[in-house]
């Protein structure tokens, strides 16, 4: 197979239009799954997948094709290249033109192989479940560890290589009716905490002996960081300028948008930083494709951290360089983690333990926009709600449906915990590296009783 830095020159040489960007990415994936108290399936897999960005320019107009491929053969490049400049010449202007960045002195890793995995990446995991198999709990799960490695090249002269490593593991565990999930997200699985997460399993079935009715209502509410990582997620997808800018989104408002605007009384920081610790992500721009946030012709743009609200305040939308030039505002880089913080310190066991009546959360489901305006969202709680009362759970409670606002949330959030690396529970497959506290809500809207289990 042709190394991946050769294939970008020879994809460069080839080109025969204005601008060419090649990206590069070789995957590296092993994957554990296990039901039933017995491990089921492992494998490991490589792959490759690389994209020819061609640009054809007329003036201050330029147009764009894009092709994909997985092929490893050489003969195929000259026919990605050219059907990629083809599509190019076929299209018509493309809104976020640009010229392209200029180059950069190489990456010095530019010229390293890609990053491999291995099963034995799951051997620690794998002996802690082994003890939880020998147990009377149904256990079932999934460990998944990525190490996608991308180089990017421009016609301009950049070259930017980045390992992206990324981690999860779930495990859902079931002891008659009740069922419970944990999940946790990595970077080589030498910090997954398999025992405790056993442990908090097995605690919320003892739990979910009692059985107790309630039907929908506000509700003083407990959210774990995993339900917090859900809901931030979906608020950071819609900050985007344009829709701002335009009136279509929740983060407008007259003339503008909402940025300044305060939406919190606690001094809550919702983050991006490609050097978070644990939870790093490539610190340049490297995308096939464009977006309301994000452009092709910004491939190669650094990208630092962003404060998507400061303070309580909402402080940032993303803005490629061709959305920045026409509203007059900051490039804004979106990014591939987030982090909230609020300077708490109490964990999620302290705040359950100063509740004098309300519902602890475990997880969120299924959720769904209701309103673009006002970014409602409906849902589903699933694998365990929990019934908090004078400082103790004491028994399991039906599922809801719930609908809810992030940014209403925000608002009206009563105390924030202390932050911890988590796995977002509906959105791990699109965005895994967070960190969240808990959060109280006072009156958190079940808007009516499930029959989700």
């Amino acid at each position: 197979m042709i190394a991946p830095q050769q294939l970008v020159e020879q994809i460069l040489a080839r080109a025969t239009v204005d601008d060419t960007i090649v990206l590069v990415t070789d995957a590296s994936e092993a994957a554990l799954r296990w039901a039933g108290n017995s491990m089921t399936t492992n494998g490991l897999s490589t792959s490759r997948s690389w994209t020819v960005v061609s640009i054809v320019r007329d003036g201050d107009e330029a147009k764009v094709g894009i092709v994909t491929s997985a092929s490893v053969d050489a003969a195929d490049i000259d026919g990605v290249v050219r059907s990629a400049e083809s599509a190019a010449r076929a299209a018509g202007p493309a809104s976020d033109a640009m010229p392209l960045l200029a180059a950069t002195d190489t990456d010095p890793q530019w010229e390293e192989t890609a990053a491999v995995t291995e099963i034995g990446a799951f051997e620690q995991l794998a002996q802690d479940l082994a003890m939880g198999f020998d147990g009377t709990d149904q256990l079932y799960g999934f460990a998944h560890h990525q190490l996608h490695t991308t180089w990017l090249g421009t016609s301009t002269g950049i070259r930017r290589r980045f390992v992206q490593p990324t981690g999860s593991v779930e495990i859902n565990a079931k002891r008659g009716d009740a069922s419970a999930w944990v999940g946790t997200s990595t970077k080589d699985f030498t910090d997954v905490p398999g025992t405790k997460m056993l442990e908090e399993l097995s605690t919320r079935l003892g739990w979910a002996s009692t059985r107790v009715e309630l039907p929908a209502g506000r509700y003083e509410t407990l959210l774990p960081p995993s339900a917090v990582a859900d809901l931030m997620i979906y608020l950071m997808w819609t900050m985007e300028g344009r829709a701002a800018e335009e009136g279509h989104s929740a983060l407008s408002a007259p003339g503008g948008t909402r940025i300044g605007e305060r939406l919190s009384a606690l001094p809550l920081t919702l983050t991006s930083d490609p050097a978070a610790l644990g939870l790093e992500y490539a610190p340049f721009v490297a995308t096939r494709s464009s977006s309301e946030s994000v452009s092709v012709f910004d491939n190669g743009l650094d990208a630092g951290r962003v404060d998507w609200v400061r303070e309580g305040s909402v402080h940032a939308l993303a803005y490629p360089r061709a959305a920045a030039r026409e509203f007059g505002a900051e490039v804004t880089v979106p990014g591939d983690n987030l982090i909230l913080d609020a300077g708490g310190s109490l964990s999620l066991d302290q705040m359950v333990a100063e509740t004098e009546r309300g519902l602890l959360l475990t997880t969120l489901w299924y959720i769904r926009e209701v309103d673009p305006a006002t970014l409602l969202l409906t849902g589903l709680t699933r694998d365990g709600v929990y019934l908090v009362e004078n400082g103790k759970v004491t028994g399991a409670v039906n599922n809801f449906r719930f609908n809810e606002s992030p940014l209403d949330l925000l608002r009206r959030v009563s105390q924030a915990g202390a932050t911890e690396r988590t796995l977002p529970r509906e959105w791990k497959d699109w965005f895994t590296r967070t960190a969240m506290p808990p959060l109280r809500i006072p009156d958190f809207h079940m808007s009516s009783v499930s029959q989700a289990s």
